[in-house]
């Protein structure tokens, strides 16, 4: 049995709800696994190397004198190793991915396929730029797409995710401001129910951050906004539609006040996804909006790795927007990659190179897969599934805006559950006995006990059907008084519950061989 940091059993004890346990730690066909520094045969490799006919290390007195420690497996075990904990993980080529504000959905294989062609699989980002002319022509088109989505008249490709974008828009706002002799516009407003990086971002960049509050509709308040909107105001960011999964009805109004005070709209554009090909932003008022290319357009989610948050700008903006960027002229493409000439303004370079090529590729095929129809639909099926879920899940559950459609995700709150001693924590981690991911938990802080639940728009009926059928059993048992049940879960899981605020305090960061204890030998017989 392994225990964690707080001392509490984290491997599955058989199935706990009908008092069975097998003798090996495997849950049926689904093999119990150690850490892979745990599992034996030290000195094994799956890879014979030569050995070297003469010492060619560089290193000096500096060449490594002890085992690096790694395990030693053979190709068998290793591949068995990764398969298995494959199958410990939850995926959307499993089931419905249901977090709120993320858009977990399928990924198309076309996009794959395309990103693995040659000569954009293996492009070289310093590869002479006559040389490269496909990969520019195809970021011009993504480029094109993005501006013709948004209504915006420039976009910057290099920004690496949503919380990069944040910094490229606020530094291009800081630019233009400074450039005008308004460098003592320090201020940022921010709504109540933001994702939280938004004033994280603006932090970083130098501004202060002021808190806009939010009406009892889940809404901006227009009054306290108004109230707030000085001369020391640089921007407001404002996602839209919101973080409680509601469109902003008044952003048209939010955008002429804030430029009437010479403060720039920033939109945090995290749920493009709700209004992709039904809504441009740029006929809103927006000067600025990050697009996370991982939530609407389908590349792979983030997790580290690889990512693109291309940011739209406005035509006030545009001038000041990060090298670099594509041009076309009669020689083909080119890079603008110097502040210089038509770059004069610009407020530098944010990474090394151009941008993520991958995230590019597939993005533009997801695009071009689907057309201006497609992404419509993508919106409307995304918002139609949420008022699916919403109308499916009210009658046991409680909406935290009742009132009206929502967008692409449903808000609910805890006070259903209310007299029955379960917590919106151990509902979700019911929910992973039922085959489900639980939904975004305890966000957006501006609700008690938030359950926020995004299907996106690749679901189908039936499969929100077995969603909504586990979420209103559970919901059931939770106020039949069934509490045990929930108070334990994940009983089915291939680890059970941490204790995670300990688990966080305390985290055990690296993995430590345990103490080698050698049993006393045998008393031989007289």
């Amino acid at each position: 049995m392994s225990m964690n940091s707080v001392g509490r059993p984290t491997r599955a004890e058989g199935d706990a709800v009908a008092g069975f346990a097998s003798l090996t730690g495997a849950r049926g066909l689904l093999q119990d696994e150690a850490l892979i520094f745990e599992r034996n045969g030290w000195g094994k490799t799956g890879v014979d190397l030569e050995t070297p006919s003469r010492s060619s290390s560089d290193l000096g007195d500096l060449v490594r004198s002890a085992p690096i420690g790694l395990p030693g497996l053979s190709e068998p075990e290793a591949m068995r190793h990764y398969v298995r904990l494959s199958q410990k993980n939850h995926a959307i080529d499993l089931a419905l991915y249901p977090l709120g504000s993320c858009t977990m959905k399928h990924n198309p294989r076309l996009n794959e396929k395309v990103a693995r062609l040659p000569g954009f699989a293996d492009l070289h980002p310093m590869a002479p730029v006559s040389t490269v002319q496909g990969a520019l022509a195809l970021m011009d088109r993504l480029a094109h797409w993005l501006k013709t989505l948004t209504g915006m008249p420039a976009v910057a490709l290099s920004p690496k995710a949503g919380a990069h974008g944040e910094l490229c828009g606020l530094l291009t706002i800081k630019a233009a401001h400074e450039a005008k002799g308004q460098g003592h516009r320090r201020l940022v407003l921010v709504p109540t129910s933001a994702h939280g990086t938004n004033p994280a971002t603006a932090a970083f960049v130098g501004y202060n951050v002021a808190e806009i509050a939010q009406t009892e509709d889940g809404r901006v308040d227009l009054a306290d906004l108004e109230a707030k909107l000085t001369d020391d105001v640089a921007a407001i960011m404002v996602t839209n539609p919101n973080t409680c999964g509601l469109f902003e009805r008044d952003i048209i109004e939010i955008a002429r006040l804030t430029h009437a005070v010479g403060a720039y709209f920033y939109c945090d554009g995290a749920n493009f996804n709700a209004i992709v090909g039904r809504v441009r932003p740029g006929d809103l008022g927006v000067d600025a909006m990050h697009i996370n290319l991982h939530k609407t357009f389908s590349t792979p989610h983030g997790g580290g790795g690889p990512g693109a948050g291309p940011v739209v700008l406005s035509e006030a903006l545009a001038p000041y927007a990060p090298t670099p960027w594509v041009v076309s002229g009669e020689d083909g493409f080119r890079l603008v990659e110097e502040t210089e000439a038509e770059a004069a303004d610009s407020f530098g370079r944010m990474v090394a190179f151009h941008g993520q090529m991958g995230m590019f590729t597939r993005a533009y095929a997801y695009m071009a897969s689907h057309g201006s129809d497609g992404l419509r639909q993508v919106a409307e099926d995304a918002v139609l599934n949420a008022n699916y879920i919403k109308a499916r899940l009210s009658g046991a559950m409680t909406a935290a805006f009742p009132d009206g459609p929502c967008m692409h995700e449903a808000l609910f709150d805890d006070r259903w559950l209310e007299g029955t001693g379960v917590t919106t924590l151990d509902f979700a981690k019911a929910m992973i006995d039922e085959g489900f991911h639980p939904m975004t938990m305890y966000f957006p802080l501006v609700v008690h006990g938030a359950m926020l639940i995004e299907p996106t728009e690749t679901e189908s009926r039936q499969e929100l059907d077995r969603f909504c059928d586990a979420l209103l059993a559970l919901a059931q048992a939770a106020k039949a008084g069934d509490a045990d049940r929930f108070k334990g879960a994940p009983y089915l899981a291939p680890l059970r519950r941490l204790d995670e605020t300990l688990a966080a305090r305390k985290p055990r960061l690296a993995w430590r061989p345990e103490p080698t204890t050698v049993a006393p030998a045998p008393i031989a017989a007289e």
